[in-house]
């Protein structure tokens, strides 16, 4: 056996004692890590603050597919030639707002605008009729901007314009005011729907 020059030191021979400071200093390091560690809500969450909590994604638009319009197509169905997104009331949550017609496959069949909402958990729904079939209308450049709906408003001078061609053009405004849609038509007054 060779003999080492360095004395010997008193870590290299193991004692029952050694194995029980080694094993509480593991104990204390992992409870230690588990201290320190973040919040559920907060973990991943750049500068965040230890119980915030963590802002909801927005809330979906109404999507129009398969939501029964007031329209009456017999033999036909339902067609959506424009659609905008946006909220339109103030309450955070998006509304839909679709230009509808008959798919007559000919000619300008009169078209419907309708305002959609969804409540969490429900189908969407129309809420408002802002342009009734019946008016003979159709509906062109559909835009929602700072609250506001806009549309263009194609319609005919008399029964004897094709209805392949309007030759009449108007352009609207609705927007939510005191509990309804209020209609500006360019060069007219308000008139609530």
């Amino acid at each position: 056996m060779q003999t080492s020059a360095v004395p010997d030191l008193a870590h290299t021979r193991t004692r029952p004692v050694h194995w029980l400071a080694t094993a509480t200093a593991m104990a204390a390091v992992v409870a230690l890590a588990g201290w320190l560690q973040p919040d559920r809500a907060t973990a991943g969450a750049a500068g965040s603050k230890p119980g915030t909590a963590i802002a909801a994604a927005p809330a979906q638009a109404p999507d129009p597919t398969g939501v029964p319009l007031p329209l009456e197509c017999p033999g036909v169905p339902s067609l959506i030639t424009e659609r905008a997104s946006g909220d339109l009331d103030g309450d955070g949550r998006p509304e839909t707002v679709v230009a509808a017609r008959c798919d007559a496959g000919s000619g300008t069949p009169p078209a419907g605008l309708f305002v959609l909402t969804a409540v969490v958990d429900q189908a969407p729904r129309v809420v408002a009729t802002l342009v009734e079939p019946r008016a003979q209308r159709s509906v062109s450049k559909l835009a929602l901007r700072d609250g506001a709906i806009t549309a263009t408003l194609l319609g005919y001078s008399s029964p004897e314009v094709p209805s392949c061609c309007p030759d009449e053009s108007e352009s609207v405004e609705w927007r939510w005011t005191g509990g309804k849609f209020l209609r500006t038509t360019h060069n007219t007054s308000d008139q609530a729907l």
